[in-house]
């Protein structure tokens, strides 16, 4: 028997309407998933708004007697309490970039290695291994580079350094095993896991479509590599990068250990340094006066600026390549 037309109709308004609240339900789960994420995104900048803040205000002491002479000037000294921080930002701004010239070719090369060269079972026990250095404390690190790095350098390198390069200001000074160079080296060291895995990552996911499409016009392996694969993940890789030197500037335990701890500016790699992350850690507990305290506190702000500038330039520089590849492609 067929149905009477107000029975059909009655069927449809509520099948109607079950779907009307569905999407009204989803509608709402949306819009609370929405609210939730931006809860989430702005506790953060919250965090950062309220840190800066707190250490604003904890450094004002410093602040306003120094102003930009705490910048400019190289003259350390809690007893007088004269307080500048030249030598401080000289030697971690130095250190994180010798670092990073030294650690990307060689974690870059490494990736391509255990990716485009090696066997599968080889690439994949390269990987843990390197995946295993990453999670090393630094503290391990700092011990390695003070038992064992800094007397190789200061009997083996250091001497023949001085000998052969002496005439250059870089290697200009007694070797004393302890320098900007046991710092830069460990450094390199330490970041050299984190760019190699990221830039793994990265290179893993670049389509298989790339390397067929260069092979089939006659590229070589090299070619492949560089035509191909290198291009396509270089906004991840210099993501990779940035991450290491965030880890650079900021560590503190193992450069601590290695750097020698002397507040001085010198060209030569061979001279001890000191960095900020290293005077706030020797420093901060043993402060004897409010001003000491303030100073302190002073060069932990100028690190988190120096860290947020490095992070905006490379979030501009990543968006640059990024727009750069989808500009390329017609």
């Amino acid at each position: 028997m067929l149905q009477p037309d107000s029975a059909i109709m009655e069927k449809q308004n509520i099948a109607s309407m079950s779907e009307t609240c569905k999407r009204r339900k989803g509608a709402d789960g949306d819009r609370l998933f929405r609210w939730l994420t931006a809860l989430f995104a702005g506790a953060i900048l919250l965090i950062l708004a309220i840190m800066i803040y707190e250490m604003t205000k904890e450094s004002l002491p410093s602040i306003t007697r120094f102003k930009g002479e705490f910048l400019t000037v190289n003259n350390w000294d809690a007893v007088q309490e004269e307080f500048g921080s030249l030598a401080f930002l000289y030697g971690s701004v130095v250190s994180s970039i010798l670092a990073i010239l030294l650690a990307t070719p060689l974690s870059v090369a490494t990736a391509l290695f255990i990716t485009e060269v090696a066997p599968a079972r080889i690439g994949s026990m390269a990987a843990a291994l390197i995946e295993l250095l990453a999670a090393i404390p630094s503290v391990i690190y700092g011990l390695w580079g003070i038992l064992v790095m800094a007397p190789w350098l200061q009997k083996t390198v250091q001497p023949w350094l001085v000998e052969h390069l002496g005439f250059l200001p870089f290697f200009n000074g007694a070797p004393y095993g302890v320098s900007m160079m046991a710092g830069v080296l460990i450094l390199a060291i330490m970041i050299i896991p984190i760019i190699t895995a990221i830039s793994r990552e990265v290179l893993l996911a670049v389509p298989q479509s790339q390397r067929e499409a260069a092979v089939a016009l006659g590229a070589t392996k090299w070619e492949t590599i560089r035509m191909a694969v290198l291009p396509y993940g270089r906004s991840g890789i210099l993501g990779g990068v940035i991450l290491g030197l965030g880890r650079a500037i900021g560590e503190t335990m193992a450069v601590t250990m290695v750097i020698g701890n002397t507040p001085q500016i010198s060209l030569s790699l061979l001279s001890p340094a000191y960095t900020m992350p290293s005077v706030i850690a020797n420093e901060f507990a043993e402060a004897a006066s409010a001003l000491h305290s303030a100073a302190l506190m002073e060069l932990g702000l100028m690190l988190l600026v120096v860290t947020l500038i490095i992070n905006v330039f490379a979030r501009l520089l990543i968006w640059k390549v990024t727009k750069g590849q989808r500009g390329g492609v017609h």
